[in-house]
C-alpha cells in the first residue's frame, strides 16, 4: 500500500523525504512536489524504475522522462562539457522553471527513453524536491498524471489517478506555479525554444540573444520538463 506524507507538517517532513529516498534507492515510484505541477519520479540511473514511471503514465518510449537535479553543479557530470550558454542560462534560471535539453555524457548509463544521447535537465525552485534530490541525486521526473489526464496540482489527485503504482507520496499542498516549465535546447549550434513557458522569450533572450523559437506543437507538461 502507498505511504502518504503531509510534507507541511515540519515533525513529518524530514520522515517523509527519507521514506521517500529510501523507496526511489529500491526502484520504487514517488510523488513530489515541484514549483510547475506534482511530479511522478524515479532514480534515473535504475532503467527498470524508469520503465516502471513510463508505465504507470501509459507513454511510450517515444516519450523520453526528464530529469530533476539538487544544484547547479550536478549538470557538470551529466554532460561532456556544459559550454558558456548553457551556463548563463543555468545560473540566470536555476532553481526555476526552464528546462535544458543537453547532449548527455556518453559515459552515463541510463534509459530514459528514446532521446537520441540528449536529456531534459531541470532544478525545480521546490525546498521539499530538493531536499529529495539532495538525497537522491538525480532524478527521472515527469508529471504525476496518466496519459491524457491533467497534470495534478496536489499530491492528493496524482493518489486518484495512480494508485498504489507509487509507493510513497510526498504532499505540501497545491502547485504554486501550475505552469508547465520553459523548455530550451541546447544542444545544436544554436539555442531553439521547443516549448513556451513559466519563462518567457524575452527573458531568454535578455541572456542568450541568439535563441530561435522552434515552430513545434506543445507537447505534454511534465514538472521535470
Amino acid at each position: 500500500m502507498a505511504l502518504f506524507f503531509d510534507c507541511a507538517d515540519p515533525d513529518v517532513r524530514a520522515d517523509a523525504i527519507e521514506t521517500a529516498a529510501v523507496s526511489v534507492a529500491a526502484g520504487e515510484l514517488v510523488v513530489l512536489p515541484t514549483d510547475t505541477v506534482y511530479g511522478l519520479g524515479a532514480d534515473a540511473f535504475d532503467a527498470s524504475a524508469v520503465a516502471d514511471l513510463l508505465r504507470a503514465k501509459g507513454r511510450g518510449r517515444d516519450f523520453p522522462v526528464p530529469v530533476l537535479v539538487g544544484s547547479w553543479s550536478t549538470i557538470d557530470g551529466l554532460v561532456a562539457m556544459v559550454d558558456e550558454r548553457t551556463r548563463t542560462l543555468v545560473e540566470a534560471f536555476w532553481p526555476g522553471a526552464l528546462t535544458l535539453v543537453v547532449r548527455h555524457a556518453p559515459s552515463l548509463t541510463w534509459d530514459l527513453g528514446d532521446a537520441g544521447g540528449t536529456v531534459a535537465v531541470r532544478m525545480p525552485l521546490h525546498p521539499v524536491a530538493i531536499e529529495l534530490l539532495e538525497q537522491t541525486g538525480p532524478m527521472a521526473v515527469s508529471s504525476a498524471n496518466r496519459h491524457a489526464v491533467a497534470p495534478a496540482q496536489t499530491a492528493a489527485q496524482a493518489r486518484e489517478q495512480l494508485g498504489d503504482d507509487v509507493a510513497v507520496y510526498l504532499e505540501d499542498g497545491p502547485a504554486s506555479g501550475g505552469v508547465a516549465s520553459t523548455i530550451v535546447d541546447v544542444s545544436g549550434a544554436r539555442p531553439v525554444l521547443l516549448r513556451a513557458g513559466a519563462v518567457g522569450l524575452a527573458q531568454l533572450r535578455e541572456f542568450v540573444p541568439d535563441i530561435v523559437p522552434d515552430n513545434v506543437p506543445d507537447i505534454d507538461s511534465a514538472a521535470g520538463r
